[in-house]
């Protein structure tokens, strides 16, 4: 009865997760900014996950309110991505708080494979190199293809 009241919640809840959604960070980005938290607490730096593992859902909901703030979706998409194209809801980016951690993980995040994406968005990472490699060239903005 057990697997069987297991596979119905499942069997529910999906439907509304949508195709490829996550509903955790994926584990290496998790590993990535627990090691990174740790190394700025003893840099003095409180470091966040502000945003995480969003559904399409929320996404949308996100770019609307930008679109609202901005008054187009063109500027609204430079901070804001759509549900298909964000890393959040494939639990593959973080957005990182305070400031002051944020600025730590930029000048540091390649140590552990974490990665300022968008030059405009301090706050923004996704894990897209190994530990120690060197991060690509920052995107404008959201708006651009990764």
């Amino acid at each position: 009865m057990r697997y069987l009241c297991l596979i119905l919640i499942v069997a529910c809840v999906a439907p509304f997760l949508g195709a490829g959604d996550a509903t955790t960070l994926d584990p290496a980005l998790q590993r990535a900014v627990d090691e990174a938290t740790a190394d700025a607490a003893l840099d003095g730096i409180t470091l966040e996950i502000t945003s995480g593992v969003r559904t399409r859902e929320y996404q949308q909901q996100l770019l609307d309110e930008g679109i609202k703030t901005y008054g187009s979706e063109r500027v609204a998409r430079q901070y804001v991505n759509t549900p298909d194209r964000s890393t959040h809801v494939t639990g593959k980016a973080v957005d990182i708080g305070p400031t002051d951690a944020a600025y730590w993980l930029a000048q540091h995040g390649a140590r552990y494979g974490l990665c300022q994406i968008y030059a405009n968005e301090i706050w923004h990472f996704e894990r897209v190199i190994e530990a120690g490699g060197t991060c690509p060239p920052q995107l404008p903005d959201a708006s651009r293809p990764s």
